[in-house]
């Protein structure tokens, strides 16, 4: 059977391409997966779950009580009640369920260049055309006046990811400003992927959850509570849009994993804590990775502000994918910024999800290989 058109013509995560090159015993700075326990509190929930009968079906938006607390914490953020929530299995799903929701053929979709891997193919799998939009440079903002330039009538939504995977730039508040003026002026909708937004070192978050109006707002419970293989996260709209929202879920997915749900319920009161707790952990990887890399002669970077991805720029006569192929072969995973977009070339980025020891001996490759590579 020929596979279709359309996912034909969507290429291999340039990450995953990495993956499947390495060697066994390779360094791993390229997964963005937390290395932390998750809260106990969240194991306990999900165990007694699963042991009280609580293994079927539930409601396609998820449980009423989950949905509930979810606001209650997240109203934080801006003024939201159950209604307003749809758990969802996996942020990647939730974005994937918006797509599929809201883009027609012909429907153009701005994304942030470089950006995370799953935009462009997901606009494109529902019909959509992605229109790549440019970063600052070293802040990695979204630049405002190229979004401008690139909003046309059949621009339906602007992609908006903070903190950053793979740049680790945030948000600030003049950007924020002029993408909701933006959205608001050109009747578009922003669709932001805030799944790293409790990894925030300098600054704050700024949070589309407080202008429903005219977002959508993706987050998700692998990335802060490290429960990653739970497949769990959650969708924040306005609640006109819910009945569509529910409507594709439930001819994705059914409904959510109900575990995995009540335990995130049972660690809701403590997460507070053990977030203070994770962010202090990634601040200190976070200062000695930039410090390391700092220390290279040829890479480039400002420490990140937020996720947990360092994005440095090289000056190697050489392309992104070549760099990483060199590191590959000398027993470092890291990812091309090619993998992201054009727009990455001339960057790599590095996760120090891992341990300072990981981080460490990456480093060391790097080191090695750029002087090396700097002197052939």
């Amino acid at each position: 059977m020929k596979v279709s058109h359309r996912l034909e013509s969507i290429p291999v995560s340039g990450i995953r391409k990495m993956f499947d090159l390495a060697g066994p015993d390779s360094i791993n700075l390229g997964l963005g997966e937390p290395d932390l326990a998750p809260p106990e509190a969240a194991i306990e929930g999900m165990a007694h779950a699963a042991k009280t009968g609580k293994n079927k079906y539930g409601p396609t938006a998820g449980t009423p009580a989950v949905r509930a607390a979810v606001a209650e914490w997240f109203s934080r953020f801006g003024d939201m009640n159950a209604g307003n929530i749809m758990m969802a299995p996996s942020g990647s799903t939730a974005l994937l369920e918006i797509a599929q929701a809201f883009i027609d053929p012909g429907d153009e979709v701005l994304v942030p260049d470089p950006g995370f891997v799953m935009y462009d193919p997901l606009a494109r799998l529902a019909g959509g055309t992605p229109v790549g939009y440019g970063l600052t440079e070293g802040d990695f903002q979204p630049d405002v006046e190229d979004i401008k330039a690139r909003v046309t009538d059949k621009t339906k939504i602007i992609v908006v990811n903070s903190p950053s995977n793979p740049t680790g730039g945030v948000l600030d508040e003049a950007p924020y400003k002029a993408l909701s003026d933006i959205a608001a002026d050109h009747d578009v909708a922003i669709v932001s992927d805030e799944v790293y937004f409790c990894y925030v070192y300098e600054g704050r978050h700024r949070s589309f959850m407080s202008n429903l109006d005219n977002a959508i707002v993706v987050n998700s419970f692998s990335k802060m509570m490290a429960v990653t293989g739970w497949r769990l996260g959650f969708i924040c709209a306005d609640e006109n849009l819910m009945p569509d929202l529910i409507k594709m879920q439930y001819h994705v997915c059914a409904s959510v994993n109900m575990p995995s749900e009540y335990g995130i319920l049972n660690a809701l009161p403590c997460l507070d804590e053990y977030l203070k707790n994770s962010c202090e952990i990634f601040k200190k990887r976070r200062d000695l990775i930039s410090a390391r890399i700092g220390e290279i002669k040829g890479m480039s970077m400002s420490p990140p502000r937020g996720a947990f991805y360092a994005f440095p720029s090289f000056d190697l006569e050489m392309s992104s994918v070549e760099l990483a192929g060199e590191l590959l072969k000398d027993g470092l995973i890291c990812t091309p910024g090619t993998a992201f977009g054009a727009g990455g070339e001339g960057h790599l980025r590095f996760s120090y999800a891992a341990d300072e020891t990981k981080i460490n001996a990456g480093m060391d490759i790097l080191e090695s290989a750029v002087k090396r590579l700097r002197r052939s």
